[in-house]
């Protein structure tokens, strides 16, 4: 026997193995048919196939008396996709893709591999998480080839540059990595696609797990890489020199590297006059910090330091706690869980039941508890307030983050007192300057301090004035556009 026989008959061996092992599955099909005298196979899963395809294109062009051999065939079907190969591997992917096999023998060596793919997906809808009154009305969708689309219609430039990626040993997840090629830094780009081809990793199903893949420090609760569903906050930081990560199967991009100041600005700040949007953006930063202190402020001054507390509203905080039997930490414990449990079985309850579950538990239980003595009705108001304000955050997972961080500062609050929340909140910042977004500086651009980057970081100045792109971003091109022209024709938000 010679040798090419012998490697054609470890071919045919090999289509066998895939074609057998498909066979397993209920929702393989095979036929076979005759046309011309010319026996045909074609093989396909079903489920993964649109049948109208099939039909309409590959069965006529299967019918068609005017080829006698694949390559024939190949220019016959009107598919753009059809592939000539032997290699048994691309046929257990294509056939898993959503392809269909067609070999002139049942066991062939050389086969078409047909395009057929079957895309169910929903259709482009509002933000549920980042919704805005002003601005666009699109939301990604767990497509990739949509969501791509989305971004390609905002930036129809022949910079936009996607690598495109696969991961997951079981899922085989599509990944698009996107960037604008002549603004952004070759470092960062480089690094975010180190970083996917180095997952090693089953299943990947969102684009959170590639989150907390490839973040700087896996131990941090904060978020590292800014999570967003709206194309035109995706499509306006790509033109800022960022990266941007889509996963196939997800409706959120990532975008990084971030900065902390990201966090609590909301892309509907850029629809509204400069003073408004800086206003807003203060009173969100505001109401961040007021969550995180003022139930371990309440705490430490009932434990350590009622002295400094006015006469009048002391006499209001005894009455109030005069029956209450628990020390301050409890009391504001009790509250603090009753209003995380009752916002985890809103979240997690169909949407009107979790609505009704809400507010009348809250009211339910504040009003029962305080009547039982077991809260004031001062801390209860505290508590509420506190939960309120964190809610302005406009990045989920940065809300999840400042709820959680309530609780170290409770504690720190209760041993040390004032002194205390002091010392947390230099671990906190100690743990903030250390950490980094994709090897970036977290807390820039106030630390370190880049004047031109604070245009738009704790309030937002006119679009006149914001002639430059991000410093720690580095990019290839630095100015957005010529600031002696924007003095000139002043903007409609000055």
């Amino acid at each position: 026997m010679s040798k090419k026989t012998s490697e054609n008959n470890l071919v045919n061996e090999s289509i066998v193995q895939v074609v057998n092992k498909f066979k397993m599955s209920s929702d393989f099909i095979q036929y076979s048919d005759k046309n011309n005298n010319v026996q045909y196979w074609y093989s396909y899963f079903r489920t993964l196939i649109d049948t109208g395809t099939l039909q309409k294109m590959v069965i006529p062009a299967l019918k068609d008396n005017n080829w006698q051999s694949l390559i024939e065939l190949k220019n016959t079907i009107p598919i753009e996709e059809v592939l000539f190969t032997t290699d048994t591997n691309t046929i257990k992917d294509k056939l898993l893709d959503g392809y269909i096999l067609i070999t002139l023998t049942e066991y062939g060596v050389h086969c078409l591999l047909v395009k057929a793919t079957l895309n169910k997906a929903r259709d482009v809808s509002l933000p549920e998480v980042e919704f805005s009154v002003v601005g666009p009305k699109e939301a990604f969708v767990e497509a990739i080839e949509t969501n791509i689309n989305l971004i390609r219609k905002r930036i129809p430039d022949e910079k936009l540059r996607i690598r495109e990626l696969q991961i997951g040993k079981l899922s085989k997840t599509k990944v698009a990595v996107l960037c604008i090629e002549d603004i952004v830094d070759e470092e960062n780009f480089r690094t975010v696609v180190q970083r996917i081809n180095e997952i090693e990793f089953d299943q990947i199903s969102d684009s959170s797990f590639i989150t907390q893949m490839i973040s700087d420090n896996h131990n941090s609760p904060f978020p590292q890489l800014l999570d967003t569903e709206r194309p035109d906050r995706v499509a306006s930081i790509l033109a800022e020199g960022k990266v941007g990560v889509m996963v196939d199967g997800s409706p959120h991009v990532l975008i990084g590297p971030t900065t902390l100041v990201e966090f609590f600005s909301a892309f509907d700040d850029y629809f509204y006059n400069w003073v408004n949007a800086s206003f807003i953006r203060l009173v969100r930063l505001f109401a961040v910090a007021f969550s995180i202190l003022v139930t371990p402020v309440y705490v430490a001054t009932l434990s350590y330091h009622y002295e400094l507390i006015p006469n009048d509203l002391l006499n209001t905080l005894v009455s109030s706690r005069r029956e209450v039997p628990l020390p301050p930490l409890l009391e504001a414990l009790f509250l603090e869980l009753t209003i995380e449990l009752l916002r985890e079985a809103g979240a997690r309850l169909p949407t009107k039941v979790g609505q009704t579950i809400g507010i009348v538990g809250g009211i339910v239980i504040g009003t029962a508890s305080v009547e039982a003595g077991l809260t004031s009705n001062i801390l209860l108001i505290i508590v509420a307030l506190a939960a309120l304000a964190s809610f302005t955050t406009p990045i989920y997972a940065m809300g999840n983050t400042i709820r959680m961080l309530r609780f170290p500062f409770l504690l720190f609050a209760e041993w040390f007192g004032l002194l205390g929340i002091v010392l947390c909140f230099c671990f906190l910042t100690t743990h903030l300057l250390r950490l980094t977004s994709l090897g970036r500086p977290f807390l820039e651009p106030i630390y370190p301090p880049r004047t031109v980057d604070m245009k738009d970081a704790l309030i937002r100045l006119p679009f006149s004035l914001m002639s430059k792109r991000p410093q720690q971003l580095r990019p290839k091109d630095p100015i957005r556009f010529s600031s002696k022209k924007a003095r000139k024709n002043k903007d409609i938000d000055e």
